[in-house]
C-alpha cells in the first residue's frame, strides 16, 4: 500500500523556526514532524510519496530513497494550489488503495490502521467543543459525509472537524478537483472528496480519531512536546 505526506508548505506561522528549513522538518520529542507520521505507519504501507516544495531538497538529503523498509518517493508542487492540488502531483504514481496525511500534524498508528480497515473511503475526524478555524464534517445516520461548512458559517458551534488523513483508490482522479470555498484558488481535498464520492456513489466514511495533536504555530510544538512526553512516561 502507498502512503502520501503532503509536505510542501513553509508553515508562515511558525516564524523564524522555518527561515531555514520546511515545517515538516521541526522537531518534537526527539523527531521530526515527518518521523512521527512515518513511524506510525502500519506495515503494509510499503512506499510513501512525499510531496514537497519549500526546501523540499533538506528532506530529500535527511532520508533519502528509503525509511525502515519503506520506499520514498519525491514529487515537487511548484504551485501551493491547495490539499487537492498536492495530492494530484502524485496521481501518476498512485494504484489501488492509498493513504493521504497532512505532513504538519502528528497522527495515532491505531487510527491509521482503523482509517485503513474502512471499506470503501475514509477520513479521520476529531470532536471539537467550539469550531472556529475549521471546516465543520456534516455525517449521515450511518456515518458517511456528507458535507463540510467552512469556519465562517459555523460561529464557533460544536461538531467534527476533518484531521487530513484520508484513504481513497484511484477512481478520485476521474473527478474534477474542487475549490475550498467557491471563487477560491485552494483546491480543497475534502471538498474534491465529497463531490467525487457523490458523484461515483462511493460510501465516503467519517473514523473517529483516538489521537491527533493538530500543529499549526509554534505554541502548538510546545503542546505536542508536553504530551508525548506524557505518553511515554
Amino acid at each position: 500500500m502507498q502512503a502520501v505526506i503532503m509536505a510542501a508548505g513553509r508553515g508562515a506561522r511558525m516564524g523564524i523556526l522555518t527561515d531555514t528549513l520546511p515545517k515538516v522538518m521541526l522537531e518534537v520529542a526527539g523527531k521530526t514532524l515527518l518521523e512521527h507520521k512515518f513511524d506510525a505507519l502500519p506495515p503494509e504501507v510499503d512506499e510513501i510519496i512525499l510531496i514537497v516544495g519549500y526546501m523540499g531538497s533538506s528532506i530529500q538529503k535527511k532520508f533519502g530513497g528509503e525509511y525502515n523498509g519503506k520506499k520514498i518517493v519525491y514529487v515537487e508542487q511548484d504551485t501551493l494550489d491547495g490539499t487537492a492540488g498536492a495530492l494530484w502531483r502524485g496521481k501518476g504514481l498512485l494504484h489501488d488503495r492509498f493513504l493521504v496525511l497532512n505532513g504538519d500534524d502528528i497522527y495515532g498508528a491505531e487510527d491509521i490502521a482503523r482509517c485503513i480497515a474502512t471499506p470503501d473511503w475514509a477520513m479521520g475526524v476529531s470532536a471539537q467543543e467550539h469550531i472556529r478555524t475549521s471546516g465543520s464534517v456534516q455525517v449521515d445516520s450511518e456515518g458517511r459525509i456528507v458535507n463540510i461548512v467552512e469556519n465562517h458559517e459555523n460561529g464557533g458551534a460544536s461538531g467534527l472537524v476533518g484531521t487530513n488523513l484520508f484513504v481513497f483508490d484511484t477512481r478520485l482522479f476521474s473527478q474534477p478537483m474542487i475549490p475550498k470555498a467557491p471563487g477560491s484558488s485552494e483546491l480543497g481535498l475534502p471538498q474534491t472528496a465529497i463531490a467525487a464520492a457523490k458523484a461515483l456513489n462511493i460510501p465516503f466514511y467519517a473514523v473517529p480519531a483516538t489521537f491527533w495533536l493538530q500543529i499549526t504555530g509554534a505554541e502548538d510544538l510546545e503542546k505536542a512536546q508536553k504530551i508525548l512526553q506524557n505518553n511515554a512516561d
